[in-house]
């Protein structure tokens, strides 16, 4: 098997791209489609490049709590607050798990693409800049205190994610604050929330595409799944940090602009 140094520069900086954008509130997906069409990248498979690699993302969430996690896992038998935070993940997956399940085929036909990314990202701006503004009644600031009905709000607003542009941690963010948590309950709650998101969707994606990977994927997968692992872990300490003491309206004013210019790009191409 050839090796295209080419190819696997491309794989590096789109695996960078996902670490960088995957916990961020601007669309990991949106950018991979936008990044992976601007670099005239071919080895996606079909779209199952930009999703398999969020499995990076999923395993630095999982290396970032790994004491937390394995605490949590020790104490479930015995501890109802750890069973009920499990049980709120479910609930706040299941919305666009279920979703995502019926429309797979569809979204990946007909949404996987610039012009959607584009409109995706400056409506999702909007909304982030007007809820951040917007006088929250915080009820909730531990993520073991958020109840069975904060976890469906997530996630129902989650569903949105299923836009390429919109951003899974945008809508969970979004729907945490508007379902009364603060802002970095919600964040924290929209990490833990990528486990079973991203996971599961990574494992789904590789199985409908299995009879289309080659030898030449193989090594793209890993090597993008690497690459975003190692950033996508540097950027959720300082996400959370950042916002320990910062708003969300810088990423908001960067997803609107990003769009406009992504909808003048596409529509120059078209």
């Amino acid at each position: 098997m050839s090796i295209n140094l080419a190819e696997l520069w491309r794989v590096i900086v789109l695996g960078i791209v996902e670490g960088i954008t995957e916990f961020l509130p601007i669309s990991s997906t949106g950018h991979l489609i936008v990044f992976a069409d601007f670099l005239k990248f071919e080895g996606s498979v079909g779209g199952t490049f930009e999703i398999f690699i969020q499995l990076g993302a999923v395993l630095a969430v999982v290396w970032y709590y790994r004491r937390d996690l394995w605490r949590q896992a020790r104490a479930v038998p015995s501890d109802r607050t750890v069973r009920r935070f499990w049980l709120n993940i479910v609930i706040a997956f299941l919305p666009a798990a279920l979703v995502g399940l019926v429309l797979h085929d569809w979204i990946k036909a007909r949404l996987f693409q610039s012009t959607v990314v584009a409109l995706a990202m400056i409506v999702g701006g909007v909304i982030l800049l007007l809820v951040d503004r917007r006088e929250h009644s915080v009820r909730t600031v531990s993520l073991y205190d958020v109840s069975p009905k904060q976890a469906l709000g997530v996630g129902l607003a989650q569903i949105l994610a299923l836009i390429p542009g919109a951003s899974r941690s945008a809508s969970s963010i979004i729907g945490g604050l508007l379902s009364g948590l603060d802002r970095p309950t919600a964040t924290a709650f929209s990490f833990y929330l990528a486990i079973p998101t991203l996971g599961l969707a990574t494992v789904f994606e590789l199985i409908k595409s299995l009879d289309q990977i080659t030898a030449g994927d193989v090594l793209n997968l890993a090597l993008g799944t690497a690459v975003s692992f190692v950033v996508s872990l540097v950027v959720i300490g300082w996400l959370l940090r950042y916002i320990a003491h910062h708003n969300f309206k810088p990423f908001a004013v960067y997803r609107i602009v990003a769009g406009l210019l992504v909808l003048v790009w596409a529509m120059w191409l078209a």
